[in-house]
């Protein structure tokens, strides 16, 4: 039998398995694509929130990637958790000279409010990683990181998605799940636009939502999906997972990563 589609996540380890690399992976599996691994970051982590983080050396995350690159190849690549300039810039380096469709979900912060990324990363974030991607997946807070602007309503999603094309990624994707009402979010490369709506489910188990979203994107962009009909099936994915979110621990639980396996 033929390998299926390779991607690979390049991103921080969560140690409660909710969100990362860990749900990254388990995304991939659930979507029927062989999912690979760069750890940029090790994290102390549970339903409670982030009680440590340490990144890796520039050596050592550009040494996984070569290893995966070169040896297995790749169809699509995936971004998370890169926690410092030095990390972005290396990274931003290396997916420039891969040339696969490369999904950057610029984690600042984590669903607890933990930072995730140094403020001194977020010039990089935006000359040296924005440019390289195919799709940009900031949520609302992200886009105020990044940009400065500070959506409240989804009227506003359009001057977000422009704020964030103007660094350069193919489409943006701007995520409107914090405002109040349907989970609504914005793709567009500036002259296509799609409304992509799902009810809210009333579920506060939430916890990795965005990385799980932007995996499962890679995962379509890998299987030779067009952008826009990869993230519709990733939205579809993604909000069968929040609604099937589970308690674990005594805080925010994950989303149901193999929820289509139990329904």
């Amino acid at each position: 039998m033929g390998a299926p589609p390779r991607v690979l996540t390049v991103a921080g380890s969560d140690s409660g398995g909710g969100a990362g690399i860990q749900a990254d992976l388990k995304t991939m599996l659930a979507l029927g694509v062989h999912g690979m691994s760069v750890l940029t970051a090790v994290t102390a982590q549970n339903s409670l929130g982030v009680q440590g983080a340490w990144e890796l050396p520039v050596e050592a995350v550009r040494a996984q990637y070569r290893s995966v690159v070169d040896d297995i190849g790749v169809q699509a690549v995936k971004t998370g958790m890169l926690a410092s300039a030095e990390l972005v810039e290396a990274v931003a380096e290396l997916i420039a000279d891969t040339g696969v469709p490369t999904v950057v979900d610029p984690v600042g912060v984590s669903k607890h409010g933990d930072p995730l990324l140094a403020a001194s990363a977020l010039d990089s974030v935006r000359t040296l990683l924005l440019p390289v991607a195919t799709v940009a997946t900031p949520n609302l807070d992200e886009v105020a990181q990044l940009t400065g602007v500070r959506v409240e309503s989804e009227k506003q999603l359009r001057e977000a998605a422009a704020a964030v094309l103007a660094y350069g990624p193919k489409w943006a994707l701007i995520k409107g799940g914090h405002l109040p009402g349907e989970a609504v979010d914005l793709l567009t490369d500036g002259s296509e636009e799609y409304w992509l709506r799902a009810p809210r489910h009333d579920n506060r188990h939430t916890h990795g939502t965005g990385c799980t979203l932007a995996s499962a994107i890679a995962a379509g962009l890998a299987k030779g999906e067009s952008v826009p009909a990869a993230v519709a099936a990733a939205k579809e994915y993604v909000t069968g997972a929040i609604a099937a979110g589970f308690a674990l621990g005594g805080g925010i639980g994950p989303v149901d990563h193999g929820w289509r396996f139990r329904t």
